[in-house]
């Protein structure tokens, strides 16, 4: 009962906050600039037709009420200034599949690798071994993943001779085809999630490793190995484990420079695209993806919140 009332008063919350934001982006988005339809070429008819049904020419409270309606319906209007013509949501919905697909392949290769080596590194504490990983992971958490990404392409493409430093799509985001050859982009998102994950596995089993409870363990006639899978390991994985499904609810927000880089036809690159758009950026385009990334980040969060109270069950969520 207490968990319910604590996932319905989050949920609540976070729909809150997403109206909020929404809201203050809309409005700031209508206070800029807006580019002449004349300067849109051969499809001004079209534009001039769909920004009259999403009500340009009305009040900022009215245009937002009919954004509000049509976004419901999935009606973003069409490309303005980038993809000219093109609907937005379709657009959306097709670059999408590439998004979840590379940062998937991504996840499933970052997080078991970073957990091993935190073990590891927890049950090696104080050795060199424990020093060399906690100082490469240290050095990884701090350089941004864009600069990985330049050394990827000039190790692979420049010094070992990859053929091509573009990503094939020509066989679909679901494809092996499009999985291996966006290896390099997989190298360049993993340094950092597998650093983190690395050093928070690493705190969290050595804290319990210290703990009475291996203490208890011991004296009951526990090797200091089966101690360790036995209790260390299962109290250590509670707050972690949340962490994993966090990033496996994110995965749809995939990056946004690597898929620049990597000309990843992703919703990251669509995002970007369509800020850097001339004349101007596409404000259509920009709603959409500020409206996703937002929503990810906000179920993400929720979701490392609830899973602590199902995980644990010593751990009453909501509960005075």
């Amino acid at each position: 009962m207490y968990l319910f009332k604590y996932i319905m008063k989050r949920i609540g919350l976070m729909l809150m906050t997403f109206f909020v934001i929404v809201t203050m982006c809309f409005i700031l988005v209508k206070l800029l600039p807006n580019t002449p339809a004349a300067q849109f070429g051969k499809d001004m008819a079209l534009i001039l037709k769909r920004r009259e049904l999403l009500g340009y020419d009305l009040p900022i409270l009215q245009q937002y009420g009919r954004f509000l309606k049509y976004a419901f319906k999935g009606n973003f209007g069409i490309g303005e200034t980038y993809k000219l013509g093109n609907e937005v949501w379709t657009v959306f919905k097709n670059r999408l599949p590439y998004t979840m697909c590379l940062n998937l392949v991504t996840i499933s290769f970052s997080i078991p690798l970073g957990l091993l080596l935190g073990i590891f590194a927890a049950l090696k504490k104080n050795k060199w071994e424990d020093h060399v990983i906690s100082t490469g992971v240290m050095i990884f958490v701090s350089v941004p993943s864009f600069v990985y990404a330049f050394l990827v392409q000039y190790i692979l493409y420049f010094k070992l001779g990859w053929s091509s430093a573009t990503v094939d799509v020509s066989a679909g985001a679901w494809s092996w085809t499009f999985v291996k050859s966006a290896i390099p982009a997989v190298i360049s998102m993993s340094f950092g999630t597998i650093a983190g994950f690395a050093r928070y596995t690493r705190a969290e089993l050595t804290e319990v490793l210290t703990s009475e409870i291996m203490l208890l363990a011991r004296t009951k006639g526990l090797t200091r190995s089966q101690a360790t899978f036995r209790h260390a390991l299962r109290n250590s994985m509670v707050p972690i484990f949340p962490m994993i499904l966090g990033e496996f609810i994110s995965i749809m927000s995939g990056s946004l420079i690597i898929e620049q880089i990597f000309t990843i036809p992703g919703v990251g690159e669509l995002y970007i695209g369509s800020i850097q758009a001339q004349p101007a950026p596409d404000y259509n385009f920009f709603m959409l993806l500020t409206i996703f990334y937002t929503f990810i980040g906000l179920a993400a969060g929720i979701v490392i919140d609830i899973s602590y109270g199902i995980i644990d069950p010593r751990i009453r969520m909501g509960a005075k």
